[in-house]
């Protein structure tokens, strides 16, 4: 009875954990501590948090289209180019102030998915990862070699960039709405739709499902969230050059941290991000080398822990008070689940 009793209080904390709501709540509540009670951070810290903000928001945006629709995308990058261009381009032009332009932005990263679709989504598999990665490329160079958008150069906004109390206050709240878009998706018949399609496309259009649409609309919300991360990171900067915001760099982050911390499962973003950021700030002073660790760290997860951070601990957790484990509430095709059909990856 005592070994019960024991027990029984961690049990429960777990079972509350498990709950996407109350998780949910809990690390944005976390999260928010900073903006409820300024001063609490220094600069420094101020720095850090946005940056992870920023990064588990992208992350969360693109386990969406990986994790539910299989649509493994190297293309976050023209998003969060575009984004950043939109914003300084209204600060600039029209005057507008910065949350406005960043609403804007935001629609701007839609208009392009609408604008992409039709293309990509006539691929499948890895011909459309690849497709994302070849626009995302053609779009930078695009921007290096057009004057009208100050070429290799880029722009600086017209207005100061705000402290890092504001940004960072900005950056929590689009986690906030990038977690309420997820829950709202999870919750809703999108969710069941979208997987539906990824698991099997041509099953999927076959009972009635409208495979583009539903594709079409979880890539317009990606690219929205996505696009206005790039407006934040273009209002902290300043100033804006091609090779910055439409780096492939920022498609391999995001790829990154949500192999590491696990596709698909509950909380796998925030543990890659977290992880991430903080092997970046470790490793500050020697770039080659993190890059290296990060890379050879991929590699282990991917050959030793495909479910990621999220899963060992799941599993660990399940361990301890001798429950079943879960499962990742969605996995995308190819990456840590089953590989595609060998007439699928084409085209159709």
């Amino acid at each position: 009875m005592r070994n019960l009793s024991t027990n029984a209080a961690p049990g429960r904390i777990h079972a509350w954990l498990r709950r996407p709501a109350f998780a949910t709540a809990l690390v944005l509540g976390v999260l928010g501590l900073p903006v409820m009670l300024p001063g609490l951070l220094g600069d420094y810290a101020l720095e850090v948090g946005f940056r992870l903000l920023v990064l588990l928001s992208l992350a969360e945006a693109w386990n969406l289209l990986a994790g539910y629709g299989g649509m493994v995308s190297l293309g976050t990058a023209s998003f969060f180019g575009v984004g950043g261009y939109v914003l300084i381009g209204l600060m600039n032009v029209a005057g507008l102030p910065v949350l406005p332009s960043l609403l804007i932005a935001a629609l701007s990263g839609s208009v392009l998915a609408v604008l992409m679709a039709p293309a990509v989504f006539r691929l499948r598999g890895l011909y459309f990862t690849v497709g994302t990665l070849a626009f995302s490329e053609a779009l930078r160079l695009f921007m290096v070699n057009s004057n009208d958008f100050g070429g290799a150069s880029g722009w600086i906004a017209a207005q100061d960039p705000p402290d890092g109390q504001t940004l960072y206050a900005w950056a929590w709240m689009l986690c906030a709405c990038t977690a309420g878009v997820f829950s709202l998706y999870l919750g809703s018949r999108l969710a069941v739709t979208l997987k539906a399609v990824r698991d099997d496309e041509t099953a999927a259009a076959q009972v009635g499902v409208n495979t583009f649409l539903v594709k079409l609309l979880a890539f317009m919300t990606a690219g929205a969230l996505m696009a206005a991360a790039g407006g934040l990171q273009a209002v902290k900067l300043g100033a804006i050059e091609p090779y910055g915001m439409f780096g492939m760099s920022w498609s391999i982050a995001v790829l990154s941290i949500v192999l590491i911390g696990g596709m698909g499962w509950k909380g796998g973003a925030l543990l890659g991000t977290s992880f991430i950021v903080a092997l970046g700030e470790w490793l500050a002073d020697y770039p080659n080398a993190h890059l290296a660790i990060t890379g050879v760290i991929l590699m282990v997860v991917i050959r030793y822990a495909p479910q990621g951070l999220a899963g060992l601990l799941n599993g660990a957790a399940c361990r301890r008070f001798g429950e079943g484990a879960d499962e990742p509430v969605a996995r995308a095709p190819g990456i840590h689940g089953k590989a595609a059909r060998p007439g699928s990856p084409g085209r159709k």
